[in-house]
């Protein structure tokens, strides 16, 4: 029929309508040219329905409009009429059928009949009746089975499982089949009636009503299936394949959350209580973390593997809350602190994220705190450590830092914590701190004491000293000690890097302000501008003496108490030289002289060769008084150098050149320390492989003397700091009471100070008539203008 509508088509678009004018040769060559580059399409669609055949065909060509042609089908106006017994015969064949399948048997009619007896029978009006006697032999044969079913219920759990699994199988595969043979009812009755359940859904139904909720096997598939778990759990292998099958049969019965789910978490939770019990008691707590991780990913293969999806957060939900959530505090006081004295990044973070899982972070947040402040106060109050207390911080801080970004993911809370224990630990011990802070820079910018350390480690060192110096109350012990240092190693020319040293300002800058450095970086400005007033001095003055001078500003350096010398004779001309010539240019100054700051670079003529020698001015003076004398008794060093003796300086020069590692000159009797009885000569036989000697680090150490008098100078800063803010409070308030007043003083100063001290300067404050105490309440002051 096809090939001869095509045909009768191709006819149609071959025929063209005759034009009775004729076309001249031009014309139809253009036309000739046009038909062969634009060939028309042709299309062919076909529409075929249930009643009707429709066929078209169109062309691009629109002056070509051709009518559709259409074939019609129709169906039979009446249905056939059947013989009287053949609802009863055609069922007869029908259960023989089902009952072939039910026992796996040969079905000796074929499908296709089958299926055509059964469309007979609906189409006749037939399909409650067929419905009924279907749902009827499949009751029967479910029955059957529960019987078989109950006959083997002694036999062990596991076996019964498979018994189960094995009525199921079959059962699902010959209610397909049966469904196969009654597709037209299904689809015609069961499906478009919302009160008749499909016949998968209803050999279902007859499966979960007469077996599965059978109290009997209900329990025994139950108990079966958690032995089965509870037996993998304990690490042993099973058949997953069962299990998976036995689930999917409680899901596809709707019994799953019901009856099964409840009973496997239940039975889920005892078993996670009593392991934990054991594991807590016997492991340790890194060995326990894991153990529980473990568990939780087991947990979840297992969900994978044959449990429904949706029981995957209930049962997470249960080993979390037995095997973490009630032994946080168990945890935490057994292992928090030896796993991080070891150091345990994986298991702290472990922890970490575990203890998160159940709202633990609160608790494991206030261990850390706990466990800052302790080890950090261990630090800062072992005296004996002192000399590395410094060092032992940074690396502390360091460690910590590690672990809050490896382990606790820069978690805020954490953050806070470490940050509120540094603080609390580190002013423990007032004021050692901050000295020993001061001390530790300057031992790592001093010239000397980094070889091989390159700008980049000095840096990140500095970032690190500014990491844990932002913690300290008392910054004015730091500034005081720091400005002491810092005096000395840019006087002595000690110092390792001026670019390291400014970049040290700049971070205290950014860290206190400008008024906290606003001295220090005066003292660099002393000595650029001392540079160029030495140019300038040295263009006049022609000498082989090479002689340096610093002008320095009182109010920027540490104040120094000047010390009378006697000078030899060519250092005295100089010095006068000098003074001259800064006077002339500078007028209405005073100049003091500092000569326990000087320094001077000697030539030494030993027997065994020259050396130059870097020594202090006091050791320069003492030295060059063996050019006139031979030995030198302790009492004609006094007189002739002129130092004081009453702060212990001669004594340490001395010792310095006659006990130290280079012994530039020889002591009577040999044994350190320095006597007043002792005699000096200049050693003939010293001897040095380097020709360069450095023997001023005298000047660079601290004396007992110095260190006190730097606390003594804070103190008293202090004290006018807490006299002006008492004064500005009272002048604001005009009447306080003694607790109101404390309380403001807490709130403005920046250094920690006692209540008994704070009461010690206002009573200096009332004895010197700023504040008077209340007539009525002794209690209360009054700010008298």
């Amino acid at each position: 029929y096809q090939r001869r509508v095509r045909g009768s088509f191709k006819r149609q678009l071959n025929e063209r309508p005759s034009s009775p004018v004729k076309r001249s040769k031009t014309e139809s060559k253009k036309r000739k040219l046009e038909e062969s580059e634009e060939q028309p399409k042709k299309k062919l669609l076909k529409t075929i329905s249930t009643s009707k055949v429709k066929i078209a065909m169109k062309t691009n060509n629109s002056n070509q409009n051709k009518p559709v042609k259409k074939l019609t089908i129709k169906a039979f106006k009446v249905l056939p009429k059947l013989a009287d017994n053949y609802s009863e015969e055609t069922w007869k064949k029908l259960q023989e059928a089902i009952q072939a399948v039910q026992k796996s048997e040969r079905v000796g009619t074929s499908l296709e009949e089958l299926y055509k007896t059964v469309e007979n029978l609906c189409d006749h009006k037939m399909s409650d009746m067929l419905y009924q006697k279907l749902q009827s032999e499949c009751q029967k044969h479910v029955e059957g089975q529960l019987y078989l079913l109950l006959e083997r219920k002694t036999a062990t759990n596991i076996t019964f499982l498979s018994l189960v699994n094995n009525s199921w199988s079959s059962h699902c595969e010959q209610m397909l089949l049966i469904r196969s043979i009654f597709l037209y009812l299904d689809r015609k009755y069961a499906l478009p009636n919302s009160s008749v359940k499909s016949i998968w859904d209803m050999g279902l139904d007859l499966y979960r009503v007469h077996i599965l909720m059978n109290d009997d096997v209900k329990s025994k598939t139950i108990a079966g299936m958690l032995e089965l778990i509870e037996i993998e759990r304990r690490g042993e292998t099973v058949d997953k394949g069962l299990l998976k099958n036995l689930v999917r049969m409680f899901c596809s019965l709707q019994m799953y959350c019901e009856y099964f789910e409840k009973r496997f978490l239940d039975a889920t939770e005892l078993f996670y209580v009593q392991e934990s019990d054991v594991k807590l008691r016997d492991s340790k707590v890194a060995e326990y973390l894991l153990h529980v991780e473990k568990r939780i990913e087991q947990e979840g293969e297992r969900v994978l593997h044959y449990l429904d999806s949706i029981t995957r957060k209930p049962l997470i939900t249960v080993l979390e809350k037995v095997s973490l959530q009630n032994s946080i505090d168990a945890l935490i006081t057994k292992g928090f602190d030896e796993l991080m004295d070891e150091n345990r990044i994986s298991d702290l973070a472990r922890m970490y994220q575990l203890f998160n899982r159940v709202n633990g972070l609160k608790k494991m947040k206030d261990a850390w705190n706990a466990y800052i402040k302790k080890r950090g106060s261990e630090l800062v109050n072992d005296k004996e450590k002192d000399k590395t207390m410094v060092q032992d911080l940074l690396q502390f801080k360091a460690r910590l830092d590690n672990l809050l970004k490896d382990a606790f993911q820069k978690n805020d809370d954490f953050t806070y914590a470490l940050k509120e224990g540094f603080e609390y630990f580190i002013n423990v011990r007032q004021n050692a701190p901050a000295e020993f802070i001061a001390k530790f820079v300057d031992s790592k910018l001093r010239v000397g004491k980094n070889k091989g350390t390159s700008d980049e480690q000095i840096e990140s060192l500095l970032d690190q000293v500014m990491a844990v110096f932002r913690f300290i109350n008392g910054k004015d012990v730091f500034e005081a000690f720091y400005k002491k240092d810092l005096a000395k190693r840019l006087l002595l020319e000690k110092s390792a890097s001026i670019d390291a040293e400014k970049a040290m300002i700049s971070k205290l800058k950014t860290e206190c302000g400008a008024n906290f450095t606003n001295k220090l970086e005066g003292m660099f400005k002393d000595i650029d501008l001392s540079k160029d007033i030495m140019t300038s001095f040295k263009e006049d003055l022609k000498s082989d003496i090479d002689l340096t001078v610093s002008v320095l500003t009182t109010g920027y350096w540490p104040p120094y108490t000047p010390v009378d010398i006697k000078l030899p004779i060519e250092m005295m001309e100089h010095q006068e030289a000098f003074k001259q010539f800064y006077l002339s240019k500078y007028n209405g100054r005073k100049l003091v002289w500092q000569n326990s700051l000087g320094h001077c670079n000697l030539r030494a003529h030993y027997p065994k060769g020259v050396k130059q020698l870097s020594v202090s001015l006091f050791q320069a003076i003492v030295l060059m008084l063996f050019n006139d004398s031979e030995e030198l008794t302790y009492q004609e060093i006094v007189e002739s150098s002129g130092l004081d003796d009453s702060k212990g300086e001669l004594k340490r020069t001395l010792q310095s050149l006659s006990c130290g590692k280079f012994k530039l000159i020889s002591k009577e009797p040999s044994k350190a320390p320095v006597m007043e009885g002792d005699k000096f000569r200049f050693n003939t036989t010293f001897t040095a492989k380097l020709v360069r000697l450095q023997i001023d680090s005298i000047q660079m150490k601290e004396t007992v003397a110095e260190n006190q008098k730097t606390k003594e100078n804070v103190f008293q800063d202090r004290q006018y700091q807490v006299d002006a803010a008492i004064v500005r409070i009272m002048k604001t308030r005009k009447k306080l009471t003694h607790t109101l007043l404390i309380s403001e003083l807490y709130n403005q100063l920046k250094f920690p100070i006692k209540p008994a001290d704070l009461k010690k300067r206002i009573e200096s404050l009332i004895e010197r008539d700023y504040l008077e105490r209340d007539s009525e309440n002794n209690n209360t002051y009054n700010y008298l203008a």
